[in-house]
């Protein structure tokens, strides 16, 4: 069984739904150094009661760009199909596989996936040996897991039920299922876990600056630390660089030059997706206006904003903004105005 992880750094972008695709990861990973951000995990794949196709996976992985690893993170409460889905990921070229015990979502609480099984945790130890059995030694396999379901009285012994099925690495996010996304985490559920296992745990929650991930591997002993949502705000939290206007907007439009190329989007649905970034955005500096309450003004009509072509032309605008030298500045696309 493999032990070596191939990330590049500590820091890690986690798995998201709905973002984490092929056109935002490499948007994401053509700006940052391997040595700032260490890898990616893709969108979680729904394993129900047929394995999904190496195809499929293949689609979810992407081509391999970059130096960072893209791990492939699977989801389901049936060992089988979880498992022949594992294979699968391997030949579609996935350098690890991560077991998804965190997702908190009504849909797969209903079907006794994700978060629903931290109330079990020797069905957890079973679907993560299947999927290390899977594996068979040819890429380490991990597991992402919540503090709990309500309460988390629970948390070491999911963690150590994890470690026994043989993950190799075990990400905690420190808020339970009930506690969603609320300004509530507990850096101390991951020090907890540190504690009870043996592997090396991820830190996960409440990442929200550069500065927070040496802060939440100071606190907890955890080795690495992962970032989620602070990263649809600020791509570059992973190296800790102030972004010009110009880099912000230019990597919103290439972001959506991707999804309509790449994925053919419509372009109401690439804009749908990059007004979900732009809800999160702070790099950049992106909305400022004379004060924060203009700022909040500007930020409000582009979310409102109901014509694709408009948003467009105001990121170009912003684009535009840099000096003549910058990079990020002149590549007006086409696409966009399509």
């Amino acid at each position: 069984m493999p032990t070596d992880l191939p990330f590049t750094s500590p820091w890690l972008l986690a798995p998201m739904e709905g973002v984490t695709d092929p056109c935002f990861r490499d948007v994401v990973l053509e700006r940052l150094d391997p040595r700032d951000l260490g890898g990616a995990y893709t969108e979680f794949v729904r394993v129900s009661h047929t394995p999904i196709p190496e195809w499929k996976l293949a689609e979810h992985l992407g081509p391999r760009k970059y130096g960072q690893p893209v791990g492939l993170q699977v989801m389901g409460s049936d060992a089988g199909p979880l498992a022949a889905t594992v294979d699968a990921a391997i030949y579609a070229g996935a350098p690890l596989v991560d077991v998804n015990f965190g997702c908190p979502s009504k849909g797969a609480f209903h079907d006794c996936a994700g978060s629903a099984l931290l109330d079990h945790p020797e069905r957890i130890e079973a679907l993560v040996r299947a999927c290390v059995t899977a594996a068979g030694g040819r890429v380490p396999v991990t597991a992402k897991m919540r503090s709990g379901v309500r309460e988390d009285s629970r948390l070491e012994e999911v963690a150590q039920a994890a470690e026994a099925g043989g993950a190799v690495m075990i990400t905690v996010h420190c808020r339970t299922r009930e506690e969603g996304y609320r300004d509530c985490a507990d850096w101390s559920r991951v020090a907890r876990a540190v504690a009870a296992v043996r592997v090396p745990v991820c830190g996960n929650g409440s990442v929200e600056t550069h500065a927070d991930l040496e802060l939440i591997r100071r606190e907890t002993g955890c080795k690495y630390a992962m970032v989620g949502r602070a990263a649809l705000g600020d791509p570059w939290i992973f190296s800790g660089r102030s972004v010009t206007v110009a880099e912000a907007a230019r990597f919103l439009l290439d972001y959506a030059e991707a999804l309509l190329t790449r994925r053919k989007f419509s372009q109401n649905g690439a804009s749908g997706r990059v007004k979900r970034l732009l809800s999160f955005w702070k790099a950049g500096r992106l909305f400022d206006g004379a004060g924060p309450a203009a700022t909040r003004a500007e930020k409000g009509r582009r979310l409102a904003e109901p014509k694709p072509e408009r948003l467009w032309a105001w990121l170009e605008e912003r684009a535009a903004t840099a000096s003549a030298g910058d990079c990020e500045a002149g590549r007006p696309s086409a696409i966009l105005h399509a």
